[in-house]
């Protein structure tokens, strides 16, 4: 890494990484502070949209020096796209965060428009926006952390054998949520924060459904924020609404699953909810 991109993000390397499916990869991998795999040897922590999420929540690996509430040791992997597609995150995260047969909810649709009438968008950009929400493969995403880039991360950085955790906001939520509900077994915590569960038919709902009786052994941590519930973007309200619905039904079944609500908006609540899952899953 460079001395400038250095100083601003302490003990980060950068690679790319290819996967099986022929889509390209940046990753952010930051270590921590004294960072020694021989004799300490740290779990892994996933945290997606790196392209965004990169620079305001890598910083928060000093944490694991807070005298006041110390963080166990982690190695945050932040996890983006590379080259010319890294322009266009905001919309290929659509394909890979999200679950195969998602509904693409009318709110969602609606706010789409919305942005493009204030000139946040293009029409072309809103139309392959919406477009990549019409094949999505959140399947083949949690493979490729899985089975390609963790096997690269625990070769090149020593991880811990166990430990591991998994933290996404938005629709980086949503996949969270996919990835808990799923049983994936890499990730001992996971953090969902403001999670993109737009529909009532959202299929992490019929995962819930498929999960009956049994329970998840890895610890669920869901955030979500005061102005998206209050605010007037139907979106947003749409989703606090049915992740609360969502969390009813697992704290009435689960111990493992916890839940804070933040004084945030959708877009300042990123760094405030990681805080959260550090706190509430990794803290000493």
């Amino acid at each position: 890494m460079s001395a400038m991109w250095q100083g601003c993000l302490a003990d980060t390397d950068y690679f790319e990484l290819r996967s099986s499916g022929g889509y390209d990869y940046g990753v952010w991998v930051t270590t921590p502070p004294g960072y020694d795999p021989a004799t300490t040897p740290a779990p892994a922590v996933y945290v997606l949209d790196g392209n965004w999420a990169v620079g305001m929540t890598a910083p928060l690996i000093v944490t694991q020096l807070d005298p006041m509430q110390q963080i166990q040791p982690y190695i945050q992997v932040s996890v983006g796209y590379a080259g010319e597609e890294a322009q266009h995150w905001a919309r290929l995260r659509n394909r890979d965060l999200v679950p195969p047969g998602e509904p693409i909810a009318q709110e969602f649709i609606d706010a789409v428009e919305k942005g493009f009438q204030a000139g946040v968008m293009t029409r072309e950009e809103a139309d392959a926006y919406l477009a990549e929400l019409s094949d999505t493969h959140a399947d083949a995403f949690l493979s490729f952390l899985t089975a390609e880039l963790h096997p690269r991360i625990e070769g090149d950085y020593g991880t811990a054998a166990s430990g591991h955790g998994l933290y996404g906001y938005s629709y980086g939520g949503l996949f969270s949520l996919y990835t808990w509900l799923s049983g994936s077994t890499l990730f001992e915590s996971v953090g969902a924060g403001s999670p993109g569960v737009v529909s009532t038919d959202s299929q992490v709902f019929a995962q819930l459904e498929e999960l009956g009786d049994s329970r998840r052994a890895a610890r669920l941590h869901v955030t979500f924020n005061v102005q998206e519930l209050l605010g007037d973007l139907a979106v947003y309200q749409s989703i606090t609404k049915n992740t609360a619905t969502l969390l009813h039904r697992l704290t009435s079944r689960s111990g493992a699953v916890t839940s804070a609500i933040l004084d945030e908006t959708h877009v300042t609540g990123l760094q405030a909810s990681f805080l959260s899952y550090l706190r509430t899953c990794r803290a000493r």
